[in-house]
């Protein structure tokens, strides 16, 4: 135990290597939280609109603008959720992005993008999954339709899918590890580097995955604290 912590101390508190652990996990939580944001955005436009157009053909209709943007959609989900998260940042930041010098930004977008796709799914499953009478009656009392799906619909589902929307965030926590190979000292790549410096994988290697952990456990208790809020309004309604 007294050699244990004698490492820990030279590893990191001596030679003041926290520090770049420290900065490493704000950019992580940086990156994570930018991504979120993006593939939030994205993941509901692209709900909305690929349920819309199921609703529609199920109903016989046809708008040819629906149409694009339901192809449109289909080809970036089918693209997005056919390729590895880390070839996508590659081809961002070599290929796509290759004349920006921000490389945080490219990250953010990379990611995002490619959270967009996986809770667009998630968040289609839930709006599919509301009894579509909600929408008739919505329609009824003069709604248009985008009226009622975020009036009616959308909160509706959103109870639905709270769960799964939860852990494709934390996923997407632990996917930024892959940031170091374009150039970002994110909690992954300051462990490498401090792991490289002093020799001492164990220490450094347990400490980036704890703080990983701690990390996804205080995520999680934040997801069951929305879901017991959501579940007292249900009761209280």
């Amino acid at each position: 135990m007294e050699k244990f912590a004698a490492d820990f101390e030279q590893t990191f508190i001596a030679s003041h290597r926290w520090q770049a652990l420290l900065k490493g996990l704000g950019i992580t939580l940086g990156l994570t939280f930018g991504a979120l944001i993006i593939g939030a955005i994205l993941g509901v436009l692209i709900a909305v609109v690929r349920s819309s157009h199921d609703q529609m053909s199920s109903q016989h209709k046809s708008n040819w603008l629906l149409d694009v943007a339901n192809w449109i959609c289909k080809v970036y989900l089918t693209v997005i959720r056919g390729t590895p998260m880390m070839v996508q940042l590659l081809i961002m930041y070599f290929v796509i992005m290759a004349n920006s010098t921000n490389t945080m930004l490219v990250a953010i977008l990379s990611f995002g993008i490619n959270s967009g796709a996986y809770v667009a799914e998630i968040i289609r499953g839930g709006i599919m999954s509301v009894d579509k009478g909600q929408m008739e009656a919505g329609r009824s009392l003069g709604m248009t339709r985008f009226q009622a799906t975020y009036k009616i619909i959308f909160p509706q589902a959103l109870r639905h899918v709270l769960p799964a929307i939860g852990n494709e965030f934390i996923a997407l926590l632990k996917e930024t590890s892959v940031a170091g190979y374009v150039a970002i000292v994110d909690l992954t790549r300051a462990g490498n580097l401090v792991r490289n410096n002093t020799f001492d994988a164990v220490n450094t290697l347990m400490l980036v995955a704890i703080t990983y952990l701690v990390l996804v456990v205080l995520l999680t208790e934040l997801l069951k604290f929305f879901e017991r809020r959501l579940g007292k309004s249900d009761a209280n309604n």
